[in-house]
């Protein structure tokens, strides 16, 4: 039996999300990848409303056969309003769907990106602007095909620059920058 009760405005989260990509993660250069993809459309987005850890384990494999089989889409966020806002829970779940695409047979072909309200680099204080380069209305999973990042490394120059120029720019924002696009989430305030 599911009792799982979806609560979240499925569109308000997918505006949010929609938001937060065009002027942070795209407007602000964090991902020069991630404009064609948008410009394209061929972005999948799914909003994940389970509470059940393995329905969405089950979700991720759905999600990662369902990227390879369209060609229509490139690449998919999966987003968890109602889980995973612990950031130590997301990062076991990350582990988890990592080793659930391994034993699929799909790593080497997809791979995952994390963004979370409560991102935090292991080497970065909590309170570092560089955390917000990954930090994202809502604990969310990128699904991106191994072949479309060679493309994209091939087509952009220096692109092992990218990191280090993320950090600087980030931090040049400041934290009050990111703010709005992640305050009306209550982990984001955790």
């Amino acid at each position: 039996m599911n009792t799982d009760k979806p609560t979240t405005d499925v569109l308000n989260v997918i505006n949010e999300t929609l938001l937060w990509l065009d002027d942070i993660v795209i407007g602000q250069q964090f991902c020069p990848f991630a404009k064609p993809v948008r410009e394209h459309n061929t972005l999948h987005i799914a909003v994940q409303q389970q509470t059940d850890m393995s329905s969405l384990l089950r979700q991720v494999i759905t999600e990662c056969e369902q990227l390879l089989e369209k060609d229509n889409i490139e690449t998919s966020l999966l987003i968890y309003t109602e889980q995973l806002h612990d950031y130590f829970d997301y990062l076991d779940f990350l582990d988890m769907a990592n080793e659930a695409i391994a034993t699929a047979g799909l790593e080497g072909t997809l791979q995952l990106a994390s963004f979370h309200p409560n991102y935090q680099f292991a080497d970065a204080p909590s309170d570092c602007p560089s955390n917000f380069t990954n930090r994202s209305p809502y604990p969310m999973i990128h699904i991106i095909q191994e072949q479309s990042i060679t493309e994209a490394l091939e087509s952009f120059a220096n692109a092992e620059n990218i990191p280090q120029r993320n950090i600087e720019h980030a931090k040049k924002l400041g934290i009050d920058f990111f703010l709005p696009y992640l305050q009306n989430h209550s982990s984001a305030k955790e």
